[in-house]
């Protein structure tokens, strides 16, 4: 496909002249009670039944131990919210007047002084109601809601020709049935992460609309670029509802005055719901300044001003901020490789999307703020990402979500709200996901931050891989539902709407290959084409050659446990344990709890203390080094194999792990708490968004990782051996030791990846030689370091003698007392020293300690910043520092220490004191737990 270029308009109204139209804002304090009237309060307007129980103190928080089950009765009832408003304009000067709800969720009758006005039955939909010979001066107003849990499973009961699974989710989650017969936030009815809270209410803006002539109901932005004169131009689209019985002609007047640029148009709006399209040609001597991603340029955006002057009616004015940005998804063939690429092409230029998936920041959405918005998205900025994918199964976010990736250069992916299911096909269902679709497209298209439409998240793969264990004699009504829904009315209104982003129909998908085999290939998962979604649990996840090299990783992670300041808001101690009712209970995910504990013995010793409560805190803490680890050494796969064909694989120009938020505090895949905190995975997977530089697609690879500086310590080292490529792991000063000196270690690498060759070098400097570095040993050794060494080798040395025989030149009976991997090229990276003849080898699975531990900080302020001043007397791995619920975050953390002394700042997100973050201030390292 050619360039898709995309001009971005946020559009904000502004009061007209004279006859203007009347609006009534009905947000604020509203009646709500249960269906039988046993229950009644007052509830704030946005909002939910759940959150205003809970502000009035008739319920505990429901993510409180076991509440997502025993508030179940709360979603089980048909509530009503009601008010009273007195309209503040004669209504009889008006030609019509709107009921209008921005956000129902979900099943609702609409009644006006007793009079029913509309129905909903999509959460994703806005509704507008005509209640012109309804409304009165003093009015009363009801919005009725119908259980979502009695109409999901309603609904499924009167689809008798055949079933649509998935019925229920699996039993570990304590989830509600038949949520693909309702259009709502799917992973409310609960998913493998997250709780069961079918919520009700209004959870967006409610008003009164009344006007004359006409009325601007959508209004949107998206240029295109005349490749042929290089020249941008704006497409205006502005939608009204016109009420007058003729036609209404005017002038429209669009300028933006930076790019010196402004046109006047003569339009005429036709009675009825219409739209009118404006071509505007940018000044071609202006200089025009792209949008772009986070990383790789500024977000340039430009005010416009667009006015509409009618012959009847009032002038409506819109200011606006365009950007301007051009986007492509690239499917081409690759020398060397079957398949096609499949990467994006921002502005002309190849970007590789760095970053991870997105889901709702709440189970409740009136309680996610501008402010908790703005934290998550601009933590994901400041850790060097460039791209979200917002997940089908949640919600289309609000406005102020895609204005914030805009302003701070965040890519999205989006997702329409399908999940893991099969949906119906019936009109009335096709009907409701048009509108849905239809709203959402023109709420969203003026975005640049949106780079992608994307119909599902991994139902062709359903269909494909027959998740649901349909018969093949009945595939077809299945595979002709799918192709309804997401090929013949989603992607057509997509592509009515909207032709300045691509399109594809289903993520995990193949593409262009998909659509060559009609929508549903035969294998969605095939690394030569499209995006994969890539989870293994069994394997030892630090073994990079499990991960595959895919053209597009938009799915892949770890589960670990949040941390314990986090669960400890939300439980009582007898829950403070692994086995405990509530663990069980949190963990959604078949067997992850197990898994977890599976993925760290393959690397560090479980813990031991006979302390529970220590014990509960010590596996929490590894099951988030050993996320952060895996998901680290995965991430490092696909951006080294960016630049290389692999038999036939590689290219990979995508990374997006799963997942960046949380819904709720438990165990889950997330990088950033429900809370707010840095998880070890975010701090740790930090560092590994930052730019890399390669040598060009087609010349091998050098990645080059280094823990500090090598300026001073690099000099003279060989990075080549037997003519093959060496990759530097890294380098450490491991500070004073029993030898007197500062001691360094270079370690290189080259091979495969159970064949290691390395060499080491020690180098001493100590009082006994005056500075001069002593040379201890050289040497080159081969160590088999599969899947055996560890669970044998190391095993046998951790229950004997603690010593390990290397062969090699200084081979021999080594002392092991623990090893580290530090980078996925290699599963042993030791920290090494020598003394009286005996390599002591350090790292993270500590079977013999030859020096306590203490390590200990002291915090002072900086303005508005904290100083964390940290020492150690040993090596320290994977250090951790936990504030509890201040929320704010650290500059570093899941560091390696190993100098004596490190500065780590705090940056508060709400006021907070020395005092306070000293007393809420726990430090982990590694060896306090093994």
């Amino acid at each position: 496909m050619g360039p898709v270029v995309l001009a971005v308009l946020a559009a904000l109204a502004v009061p007209g002249a004279a006859g203007g139209p009347g609006l009534l804002s009905l947000r604020g304090s509203w009646r709500l009670h249960s269906g039988n009237g046993s229950v009644s309060l007052r509830a704030p307007v946005p909002g939910c039944v759940h959150t205003a129980l809970l502000r009035r103190g008739l319920i505990q928080d429901p993510y409180y131990r076991f509440n997502d089950v025993m508030y179940r009765w709360i979603s089980l009832d048909n509530w009503t919210y009601s008010r009273t408003f007195q309209t503040p304009f004669d209504v009889r000067k008006w030609q019509k007047v709107n009921l209008v709800f921005e956000g129902v969720d979900t099943v609702a009758q609409i009644l006006l002084n007793n009079v029913t006005v509309g129905r909903t039955d999509n959460m994703f939909n806005r509704y507008s109601f005509d209640i012109t010979s309804v409304i009165k001066e003093v009015n009363f107003v009801e919005v009725r809601f119908l259980s979502a849990i009695s109409y999901a499973a309603e609904q499924s009961r009167c689809h008798k020709a055949y079933s649509i699974p998935p019925a229920c989710p699996p039993p570990g989650q304590k989830g509600e049935c038949h949520v693909n017969f309702i259009r709502k936030e799917q992973c409310s009815f609960s998913w493998d992460w997250g709780p069961s809270f079918p919520t009700q209410g209004i959870w967006k803006d409610v008003r009164i609309e009344a006007y004359n002539h006409y009325h601007l109901i959508y209004f949107s932005v998206t240029p295109c670029f005349v490749k042929s004169a290089q020249q941008w131009c704006l497409e205006v689209e502005s939608i009204f509802d016109v009420v007058s019985s003729k036609p209404i002609a005017g002038r429209v007047t669009v300028s933006i005055p930076k790019l010196q640029t402004q046109q006047t148009f003569s339009v005429k709006l036709q009675p009825g719901e219409g739209s009118i399209v404006l071509l505007v040609n940018i000044n071609k001597t202006a200089a025009v300044e792209a949008w772009w991603p986070n990383g790789h340029g500024k977000q340039t955006g430009y005010d416009m001003k667009t006015t509409f002057i009618m012959e009847a009616g009032y002038k409506v004015e819109k200011f606006s901020k365009v950007y301007f940005r051009t986007v492509e998804l690239v499917q081409e063939p690759i020398p060397g490789s079957p398949g096609l690429s499949f990467y994006f092409r921002i502005n002309g230029r190849p970007i590789f999307l760095k970053g991870s998936n997105w889901i709702p920041a709440d189970s409740f959405q009136d309680r996610v703020t501008y402010d908790t918005l703005r934290l998550l998205l601009k933590s994901a900025a400041d850790a060097n990402m460039n791209a979200l994918r917002v997940w089908g199964g949640g919600v289309y976010e609000q406005d102020e979500f895609y204005d914030i990736c805009d302003e701070i250069g965040i890519m999205i992916w989006q997702d329409f709200m399908f999940a893991c299911a099969l949906y119906p096909a019936d009109q009335n269902y096709l009907a409701s996901v048009r509108a849905e679709v239809l709203h959402q497209v023109r709420r969203l298209k003026s975005h640049p931050s949106i780079i992608l439409w994307s119909g599902n998240n991994e139902n062709e793969a359903a269909i494909s891989s027959n998740w649901f264990s349909i018969p093949s004699s009945k595939r077809e009504v299945y595979i002709r539902d799918y192709l309804m829904l997401y090929v013949k009315n989603i992607r057509e209104i997509v592509l009515s709407e909207d032709r300045s982003r691509p399109f594809i129909a289903s993520s995990p998908t193949n593409g262009l290959e998909s659509v060559k085999e009609g929508w549903i290939s035969r294998d969605p998962y095939d690394t030569h084409y499209g995006d994969t979604h890539f989870y293994d649990y069994n394997s030892d996840c630090w073994n990079w050659t499990v991960y595959p090299k895919t053209r597009f990783a938009s799915e892949y992670g770890f589960q670990s446990w949040p941390s314990f300041s986090t669960i400890e808001k939300v439980s009582s101690a007898e829950d403070w344990s692994y086995i405990s009712n509530f663990s069980l209970h949190r963990q959604h995910h078949d067997s992850g709890n197990v898994q977890m504990l599976q993925e760290v013995g393959y690397h560090f010793k479980l813990p031991q203390s006979t302390d529970p409560v220590k014990k509960f805190k010590d596996t929490i803490y590894l099951t988030q080094v050993m996320q952060a680890q895996c998901t680290k050494t995965e991430t490092e796969f696909y951006r080294v194999s960016q630049s290389e064909i692999v038999k036939g694989e590689g290219r990979t120009m995508g990374a997006l792990y799963w997942q960046l938020n949380d819904i709720w505090q438990a165990p889950s895949w997330a990088s950033l708490d429900q809370r707010l905190p840095y998880s070890l995975l975010f701090q740790i997977i930090h560092p590994q968004s930052k730019p890399l530089k390669f040598n060009g697609p087609e010349k091998k690879e050098v990645l080059r990782r280094v823990q500090r500086s090598p300026v001073e310590l690099g000099k003279g080292l060989e990075h080549k051996s037997d003519g093959e490529q060496l990759r530097e792991l890294g380098m450490f000063s491991l500070g004073k030791r029993k030898l007197g000196g500062d001691l360094m270690a270079f370690y290189y690498l080259k091979g495969g990846c159970s064949q290691v060759e390395f060499r080491l070098f020690l180098e001493v400097t100590s009082d006994r030689t005056r500075g001069n570095g002593l040379k201890l040993c050289q040497g080159r050794f081969k160590l088999d370091l599969g899947k055996n060494f560890f669970t044998e080798r190391v095993a046998k040395a951790a229950q004997g003698s603690g010593e390990i025989t290397v062969p090699g030149e200084y081979g021999g009976k080594w002392k092991l007392l623990h090893y580290f991997a530090q980078n996925f090229f290699a599963p042993l990276l030791p920290v090494a020293y020598e003394d009286q003849g005996v390599l002591y080898i350090y790292g993270v699975s500590d079977l013999h300690v030859d020096q306590k531990l203490t390590l200990r900080a002291s915090v002072s302020q900086q303005d508005d910043i904290y100083v964390f001043a940290l020492q150690t007397t040993a090596i320290a791995p994977y250090v951790s520092l936990d504030v509890g619920s201040i929320k704010g975050r650290f500059s570093d953390n899941g560091f390696l220490m190993t100098e004596k002394k490190k500065v780590v700042v705090f940056y508060p997100w709400e006021s907070t004191s020395v005092e306070e973050l000293e007393k809420s201030l726990t430090l982990t390292s590694l060896l306090d737990v093994v």
